[in-house]
């Protein structure tokens, strides 16, 4: 009778600790959870966080979490919302993340992005968010800072699509396109133009200075990559699918 008593006293304690252990976070109102959403990085905490259910992904994509961009946007006032990825670059702050929507195409030509960000393709798939490169522009996007790019398609018809000067460029789940024309040889999907010291301080050197890629599609161009100064190719794993090629691969200096 002792053993059965003491297995039932022990039962119902786990039972409350399990209770109290699984207490759901969804019963915090809207306002708290964005509150706490707020504090999470962008890539990949909260990116991770919209994938969760309906309403955290709501909450996690909410306007007052991200600026946007939005070509069909009509009325300019409305706060955090821009007509233009230039516009939102322009206007966002270091540290931001800028979420740019699906659907036709987003003109980048010869952008300079000079602090800290990451860009995210709105759709669900990276072909749903297309970046393009007019012809006559060295490239989409240039980077002096450390960015994230994440679920887009970059187009470029000459020159190359993403232009790294300095930082930590991170590269993840996007697809690079240079257009097929007779002058391929000067197409690269990616240029990384640091000379090394000179160009960028030691300081950010020892921070993870380079170029990261990961489970993006590179198609077109005379390479996927081209380097100059010290940068090196290493780490390089791909994936061939019948019809392009997906890389894993990072840039640093020797």
């Amino acid at each position: 009778m002792e053993m059965e008593e003491e297995k039932r006293k022990w039962k119902r304690c786990s039972e409350q600790n399990s209770s109290a252990a699984h207490t759901h976070i969804n019963n915090l109102d809207d306002g708290c959870l964005m509150h706490i959403f707020s504090f999470l990085s962008p890539i990949p905490d909260r990116y991770n966080t919209a994938l969760v259910c309906q309403r955290w992904c709501f909450l996690a994509c909410h306007p007052r979490l991200w600026l946007r961009v939005d070509r069909n946007l009509k009325d300019l006032s409305e706060p955090g919302v821009f007509p233009s990825i230039e516009a939102a670059v322009s206007a966002a702050r270091p540290g931001d993340t800028i979420l740019i929507a699906a659907g036709g195409t987003h003109i980048a030509s010869n952008i300079l992005i000079k602090k800290p960000l990451c860009l995210i393709g709105g759709g669900e798939l990276p072909d749903d968010t297309t970046l393009t490169c007019s012809r006559g522009s060295d490239s989409a996007l240039e980077f002096v800072s450390t960015c994230k790019l994440a679920n887009l398609t970059v187009k470029a018809e000459l020159g190359c699509c993403l232009l790294h000067r300095s930082g930590k460029l991170i590269i993840d789940g996007c697809i690079l396109q240079c257009e097929s024309n007779p002058l391929d040889y000067l197409s690269y999907a990616i240029v990384c133009a640091a000379n090394g010291p000179e160009v960028i301080p030691p300081l950010v050197k020892a921070c993870g200075d380079g170029v990261f890629v990961s489970r993006t599609r590179i198609e077109g161009g005379a390479k996927a990559i081209s380097t100059s100064g010290t940068l090196a190719l290493q780490r390089v794993r791909v994936i061939y699918a019948r019809t392009s090629v997906f890389f894993w691969f990072d840039v640093e200096h020797r």
